[in-house]
C-alpha cells in the first residue's frame, strides 16, 4: 500500500530511482566485466585462434594436396612411360622368339626334307641295284638253263662261256 499511496509514474521517474538504478548498473557492469567479460573474451580469442590455426592447417594441406597431386601425376606419367616400354620391349622379345622360332623350323623342315630326299634316294639306288641284282640273277639262270639245252657239247660251253667273260670286261 506504501506503493500506491507514493505518487509513482512511471513515465518521469524520480531522482533517487535514477540515482540507484544507475549505481546497481555500474555495480553490475563491474561484475560482469570481472567475471563474465574476461571469460568470454578470452575463449573468443581462443576460439579465433583456434580459426586461424584451422584455416592455416587447411591452406598447409590444401598445398600439400596439391604437391602430392602433381607429384601423382609425375609418377602416374613415369608409370604410363615404363609400361609402354615394357610392352615395346615384350613385343620386339615376342617377335624375336617368333621369328627365330619360325626360322628353326623353316631350317629343320628343310633338314628334314634334305634328309628324305637323300634316304628316298638312297633307297631307289639300293632298290634299283637289288632289281638289277635280282634280274641278272634271274637272267643268268634263265640262260644257264637255255644253254644248257643247246649246247651239245664241253666244248662249245667253254667257249661259250670264255666268250660271256670277254663282254663282262668290256662292260
Amino acid at each position: 500500500m506504501i506503493l500506491l499511496s507514493m505518487d509513482f509514474n512511471p513515465i518521469r521517474p524520480d531522482f533517487g530511482l535514477i540515482f540507484w538504478t544507475a549505481i546497481i548498473f555500474l555495480i553490475f557492469w563491474f561484475m560482469m566485466a570481472k567475471f563474465a567479460f574476461g571469460p568470454i573474451r578470452d575463449a573468443l580469442k581462443k576460439r579465433n585462434g583456434d580459426i586461424d590455426d584451422a584455416l592455416a592447417m587447411a591452406e598447409k594441406a590444401k598445398a600439400e594436396m596439391a604437391n602430392l597431386k602433381s607429384e601423382n601425376e609425375a609418377l602416374m606419367a613415369q608409370t604410363r612411360e615404363e609400361r609402354a616400354l615394357i610392352l615395346r620391349e615384350a613385343k620386339e622379345t615376342k617377335d624375336a622368339i617368333v621369328k627365330k622360332a619360325t626360322e628353326e623350323a623353316k631350317e629343320k623342315t628343310n633338314r628334314m626334307i634334305a634328309d628324305a630326299t637323300q634316304e628316298i634316294t638312297n633307297q631307289k639306288l639300293a632298290a634299283m641295284a637289288e632289281v638289277k641284282g635280282e634280274a641278272g640273277n634271274m637272267a643268268l639262270q634263265i640262260a644257264e638253263k637255255i644253254i644248257r639245252k643247246q649246247l651239245s657239247g664241253d666244248a662249245d660251253q667253254l667257249a661259250y662261256a670264255n666268250g660271256l667273260v670277254d663282254d663282262m670286261k668290256l662292260n
